[in-house]
């Protein structure tokens, strides 16, 4: 049997209230989504007053993230020097916009986390500073 780690239910949790906590330290309202290894989601939340577009933004970046075991922001780096779109890749899910992140603990990815609904700048800054304050 092949076994793997994730991230789990309570560490999910945990990397959106701290989300949610350095959005509001800030005025400002995002989407948050949390996956497994794999790319499926694990925990997301859409705080009161985000556009809609952002939860299924936050998703696909999380999902690309884990996916790709890179920054959506150096995906979408690739696809514009590549001129590689994201249907290259034959899958809806995944995006270049700057926000997600892989999770990694003892080099190997257990998850994914995107943020979205502010800039790109602002949606890494939190979803990383989330990824510290959990896995430190």
């Amino acid at each position: 049997m092949y076994q793997y780690e994730k991230v789990s239910s309570s560490e999910a949790m945990q990397l959106i209230q701290h989300v949610v906590k350095e959005s509001e330290k800030i005025n400002k309202v995002v989407a948050v989504a949390v996956t497994g290894p794999e790319g499926e989601l694990i925990s997301f939340l859409r705080m009161d007053g985000v556009n809609a577009a952002s939860s299924v933004i936050s998703q696909n970046k999380a999902y690309t993230a884990a996916r790709d075991r890179k920054s959506t922001r150096e995906m979408g780096k690739y696809m514009r020097e590549k001129e590689s779109p994201p249907a290259f890749w034959g899958d809806k899910g995944i995006t270049g916009f700057g926000g997600g992140f892989p999770i990694s603990q003892n080099g190997r990815v257990i998850g994914g986390i995107g943020v979205s609904g502010l800039s790109q700048d602002e949606d890494e800054r939190i979803a990383m500073a989330a990824i510290k304050s959990v896995y430190k």
